[in-house]
């Protein structure tokens, strides 16, 4: 299952900012200004929100998936054993690959949290007493489990054309370090990463 954000919706205010102004930072903000200001605190913080994305919006409106994303990316197939997948994952040098069906649509993403979680391992330490132990066979696990069973879904992907608020909105839906770009018919276009975005957002403060 994918969970795509549609396109941005100007209408929809930034929830961090909306978190982070308070009615006593606009009533202190509004004491600071001469005259009367005939106005309420929702109206002022309205106001701000306006603002505050109209300036985000024209600071990175050239910011758009296509152009931060990885198009270098093999997927994982769904029906490979999670040996193989694990191997795949490795040799990428990611943390997380995206997954695909056999018709190419993406249908979930791995992540190295999957692989612990299936080996009910919490940490890595963990992970490592159990297997000093022998409490269980890592590699009947991972050569009779599939992909598919492992995976998170559903996924949350973005268009190619998302620009800055929906590749924010995207990000803070989740705390994956990725996410796969997903052209209209389903198929993976790249993979955009957390770290490029943010990388773009700070070379863009500064120019």
């Amino acid at each position: 299952m994918i969970q795509k954000l549609p396109a941005a919706d100007n209408s929809v205010n930034d929830s961090r900012t909306e978190e982070t102004l308070t009615d006593a930072d606009i009533l202190d903000a509004m004491r600071h200004i001469p005259g009367y200001l005939d106005i309420s605190t929702e109206d002022f913080r309205t106001i701000y929100h306006l603002a505050h994305r109209h300036a985000l919006e024209r600071l990175f409106v050239g910011v758009t998936a296509a152009r931060l994303m990885r198009t270098e990316i093999l997927p994982i197939h769904q029906e490979m054993t999670l040996a193989t997948a694990a191997r795949q994952l490795a040799d990428s040098g990611y943390k997380s690959l995206p997954v695909v069906d056999s018709a190419g649509l993406v249908v979930g993403m791995l992540t190295e949290t999957d692989f612990m979680k299936h080996l009910k391992a919490k940490d890595f330490v963990t992970l490592l007493l159990q297997l000093q132990a022998g409490t269980f066979d890592v590699t009947h696990q991972f050569n009779h489990a599939i992909v598919s069973t492992a995976m998170t879904q559903p996924v949350v992907s973005i268009f190619p054309e998302a620009g800055f608020m929906d590749i924010m909105a995207a990000f803070g839906k989740h705390g994956g370090r990725s996410m796969p770009v997903i052209a209209a018919d389903g198929k993976m276009s790249g993979l955009l990463f957390r770290r490029d975005f943010f990388e773009a957002y700070t070379l863009n403060n500064k120019s």
